[in-house]
């Protein structure tokens, strides 16, 4: 009898524990109206600047150059011709200009991650005060967004590196013309990139989520402000699993609306521009003047999409992040950032 009592007692208690991420799913909704709320154009188009370096995630497009294979045996046909006789033209120079093209890339991306990093702390910052200013919280924060971006840098090079090995396990196979060892290989390596990605995940997650929030307290770096977090995270461990799995649900949902909103959002923007583009056409056709102009168009139509979805990623983002703010005050008041806000949350 009193170990069954003592067995409804754990439960309960956890349960308890865990009503912080259940209950702080609807306070976040309270706090994020209060902070968006009235509407201010120019408010809304600096955070849709904001979240456009720290929302979601980005990739590169990448191509596939194919200088033709080896040669063919059909008779007639000389090794430096294509298939059908037409003789290649690919330049001298062309690894040159496949360096720099990779070279412009990285260089773009990391100067995106860069800044992404920094405007991580302009976010929270706004927040935590209610006042949004990009310029006095980049100029206050820019260091120790360059340490977020050296750790984030840390922690994703070798599960990049993982993720690459394994895919070579695969790829190196087939194009020697012996594909069963490397497809058992990847096979098997599916576990552990699986259990890597949820690794990564969880410590990035829990950077953005908790460390930038705790390294804004403090005025301190990554590590330190890791050490207070796991500290907590070790005494209060089932707090932070309801979190994760609790947000990682949110997530999804968040991604799966937002998707909604802007394919529809894309869709009505694009009529005006379809029927601009399709009056050109007919008046210019495909001569220079019509070919400028569709392509002004279609530059336009890109960048409205760019700010139509930065705009709609605003209260999404900001949900997310009051939402990880909330937890993190619940277990460990110490680390609560916006007590001023609570009221609002808890009415």
């Amino acid at each position: 009898m009193r170990t069954t009592q003592s067995a409804i007692g754990d439960v309960a208690d956890y349960l308890c524990m865990a009503l912080h991420a259940i209950d702080d799913v609807s306070d976040a909704i309270d706090v994020t109206r209060e902070f968006l709320f009235p509407f201010e154009l120019r408010r809304w188009l600096k955070l849709a600047l904001v979240a456009f370096f720290i929302g979601g995630s980005t990739s590169a497009p990448t191509g596939n150059f194919n200088t033709g294979g080896t040669p063919s045996d059909t008779p007639g046909q000389q090794p430096g011709q294509l298939p059908d006789g037409i003789p290649s033209t690919l330049p001298d120079d062309f690894l040159l200009i496949v360096g720099l093209v990779v070279a412009a890339v990285l260089v773009i991306g990391l100067t995106f991650a860069i800044i992404g990093s920094i405007m991580e702390f302009v976010f929270i910052e706004s927040l935590r005060s209610g006042r949004v200013s990009i310029r006095r919280y980049w100029n206050r924060r820019w260091r120790q967004g360059i340490r977020l971006f050296g750790f984030r840098l840390l922690i994703g090079l070798p599960f990049l590196l993982l993720v690459v090995g394994w895919l070579a396990l695969l790829l190196v196979p087939l194009l020697t013309g012996n594909a069963a060892p490397g497809i058992a290989a990847f096979v098997i390596g599916i576990p552990l990139i699986f259990l890597a990605a949820l690794v990564y995940g969880v410590i990035d997650g829990f950077t953005t989520a908790f460390v930038v929030p705790l390294m804004i307290q403090n005025d301190s770096g990554v590590l330190a402000a890791w050490g207070r977090l796991w500290s907590s995270v070790k005494a209060e461990w089932k707090q932070y699993l309801a979190y994760a799995l609790v947000a990682f649900g949110l997530g999804i949902v968040a991604a799966f609306l937002l998707s909604i909103v802007v394919g529809i959002g894309a869709v009505i923007v694009a009529i005006p521009f379809a029927i601009l583009g399709g009056i050109t056409y007919l008046a210019l056709s495909f001569s220079t003047a019509g070919l400028v102009i569709i392509g002004v168009l279609a530059a336009v139509f890109v960048v409205a999409l760019i700010v139509l979805a930065a705009l709609a990623q605003v209260p999404v983002l900001a949900y997310l992040r009051y939402y990880a703010l909330l937890v993190l005050g619940d277990i460990e008041p110490d680390f609560d950032l916006i007590p001023d806000r609570r009221p609002v949350a808890d009415e």
